[in-house]
């Protein structure tokens, strides 16, 4: 996978993990693997493990309460993962950075992955495009990469079920 100057792809594929938990190896493999992940060296229940802690710790980021909280939270996981940025090349994908050592576990792999993504998604687009839909039902957490910044639901349905929950309280008023 590759990190656009947004973090969009890391930060949609953090996401996509912590909404929906990979159950299984096999699962986990698959769900990264559709997203464009490059994967090294076959995946493991540790990579699993730790996968599940990254997805803690990004969440963690998701729920912060204001933009320093966010940024104190996020500086520890850029800490735990820091590493040089670095030019690599796999077969037929060209040249491009990893912010990673050469031949970490998967589950390192996406607690780095998901660490610089978010901290580029935010810095690139505002420290606010990371939250949790507002529909009272819904607590899926997403990365706001619409282009005005203002997206209060994590999917079309949830915008058309509250709009709708709006029209009818106000009907119900008249």
């Amino acid at each position: 996978m590759r990190l656009n100057p947004y973090g969009e792809d890391a930060v949609n594929l953090a996401a996509d993990l912590a909404n929906h938990r990979p159950e299984s190896v096999d699962e986990l493999t698959e769900r990264c693997q559709a997203a464009g992940l490059m994967l090294e060296s076959p995946v493991t229940a540790d990579d699993l493990g730790r996968a599940r802690a990254a997805l803690d710790a990004w969440e963690k980021v998701v729920d912060a309460t204001g933009e320093q909280e966010r940024a104190d939270l996020l500086n520890r996981m850029l800490a735990e993962a820091a590493a040089y940025p670095r030019l690599t090349s796999h077969p037929g994908t060209g040249w491009h950075l990893h912010y990673r050592d050469a031949q970490q576990p998967l589950g390192s792999v996406l607690f780095t992955l998901f660490a610089v993504g978010t901290a580029l998604h935010l810095v690139g687009r505002g420290m606010h495009r990371l939250r949790r839909c507002e529909t009272t039902e819904c607590n899926t957490a997403f990365a706001d990469t619409s282009r005005t910044g203002r997206q209060r639901y994590c999917s079309q349905r949830c915008a058309n079920r509250d709009a709708v929950r709006r029209h009818r309280a106000r009907a119900a008023l008249t």
